[in-house]
């Protein structure tokens, strides 16, 4: 008998059963919990249920986090205990964990389509980065803009995503290179997460690009540069506004030695680490990030198998961007099946940033991953839920199961399935954050 079916026999005492904050009832769930179930590799486990998936079922919700889960029998003769506005029926319904964007550049000044329609007349991401452009124009733009400026061209992206389901997000920095913008974007992305109260983990990346004030014609001072990155990061660290470290370790950014010193400083605060690697190369990043047990490494194009068993033995997840490899019309896909073999975790995101990803719909970022990569619908939603979670650190978050937060996404969807099947249309009907329902974004 499998974890499915056993939650038919949950019983909870009387004054437990009436004492819930708020009840979902008529609910098909889908869990993303191995409690019930939720296992990728079926093929290793008989008693696996593809999403976790749980019928005719229904939630009981306390003090903001998940406090019961059974079949909908079970909670039929409580219900006169509680008051209309306590219960929502959802009719049949499915319900998902909320979803998770983890990898995102949202907080940015200025607009790159330009550099859009130069790839299409046939320049390259480093030919525009070597011109100038790139994460460069970005950075003086962010510089130029106030902090309410760049609040308010942030808000439109958070909440684009925030209709779609979106419960939690990270946002980096990034787009500043000096330590004044560096801190105004941590404090943008801070106060996105104050006024929409959703959870928002901030990343530090500095270490994103060389700074113009940094080269020239004559000189290449990234070492120069990245002792500054090294510096700031206490500063910003003690200002609270600093969840974890990233870096673009990649041929057209910084080497594996570099990004090394970041992380020693990022481990010396106990700061979580994660990395921008073998996008456009492979030079070692997402061996470097397993050493230090990172959250994860993204991207990952020309990741090696080799690099795949140590992010395996280090338990850090892969973040696929396939909005990215469409953008930059990709044909190196990432080593999809050397990651299923090793059991490394396949978190997904829409990496929304202004040059080569500005993709605001996490749905439509499903669809590329199934389309473009070859993922299933099951691995895309796991990766936007659960692995999510994990690739940021948040183990009560992501799946559907007694103590975790009650973030929830309610849809009208005739099996989950749909939410990577459909594009353009999005059947969301409600969100969930802590236990509350969200009014409409």
């Amino acid at each position: 008998m499998n974890e499915s079916e056993s939650f038919n026999e949950q019983t909870l005492d009387e004054s437990t059963m009436t004492s819930f904050d708020h009840l979902i009832i008529n609910a098909n769930i889908a869990t993303f919990s191995a409690h019930y179930g939720f296992d990728l590799y079926e093929n290793e486990d008989p008693d696996s249920v593809p999403y976790g998936q749980l019928e005719n079922a229904a939630i009981g919700i306390k003090n903001g986090k998940i406090a019961w889960i059974g079949v909908q029998e079970q909670i039929v003769t409580h219900l006169p205990h509680y008051q209309k506005n306590q219960i929502t029926d959802v009719d049949g319904k499915w319900i998902t964990p909320g979803l998770i964007d983890c990898h995102t550049h949202i907080v940015y000044g200025g607009n790159r389509s330009n550099e859009f329609e130069a790839r299409l007349q046939g320049a390259s991401y480093q030919d525009i980065a070597a011109q100038g452009g790139g994460i460069v124009a970005t950075v003086s733009a962010t510089r130029e803009a106030s902090i309410e400026s760049l609040f308010t061209q942030s808000e439109k992206r958070l909440v684009a995503l925030m209709k779609e389901g979106v419960t939690s997000i990270e946002i980096k920095s990034g787009y500043g290179l000096d330590l004044d913008t560096e801190r105004k974007m941590l404090t943008v992305a801070r106060q996105l997460g104050e006024k929409y109260d959703i959870h928002v983990s901030t990343t530090y990346l500095a270490a994103h690009a060389l700074p113009p004030e940094y080269k020239s014609h004559m000189q290449n001072r990234a070492d120069d540069y990245i002792e500054q990155v090294c510096e700031w990061l206490p500063i910003l660290h003690a200002e609270g506004l600093v969840d974890a470290v990233d870096g673009f370790c990649e041929n057209i950014a910084f080497s594996s030695d570099q990004i090394r010193r970041v992380f020693e400083v990022a481990r010396s605060l106990d700061l979580p680490v994660k990395l921008h690697s073998e996008q456009l190369s492979d030079i070692g990043g997402s061996a470097l990030v397993a050493e230090y047990k990172g959250l994860s490494s993204d991207h990952l194009e020309h990741l090696s198998e080799e690099d795949i068993a140590k992010m395996a033995a280090s338990n850090t997840v892969a973040v696929i961007l396939p909005g990215a490899f469409y953008t930059l019309r990709d044909t190196k896909l990432p080593p999809i099946e050397a990651l299923r073999t090793h059991r490394v975790p396949m978190a997904i995101s829409t990496d929304c940033n202004p040059g080569t990803s500005p993709l605001t719909s996490l749905l439509l970022t499903m669809n590329m991953g199934c389309t473009l990569f070859y993922l299933t619908p099951e691995e895309v939603l796991a990766g936007s839920t659960v692995y999510a979670a994990q690739a940021l650190g948040l183990p009560n978050k992501g799946k559907i199961e007694v103590g975790c937060d009650a973030d929830l996404a309610l849809w009208d969807i005739a099996r989950p399935a749909d939410l990577a099947y459909q594009m353009g249309l999005n059947p969301i009907q409600g969100i969930m954050v802590q236990g509350q329902w969200r009014e409409a974004i």
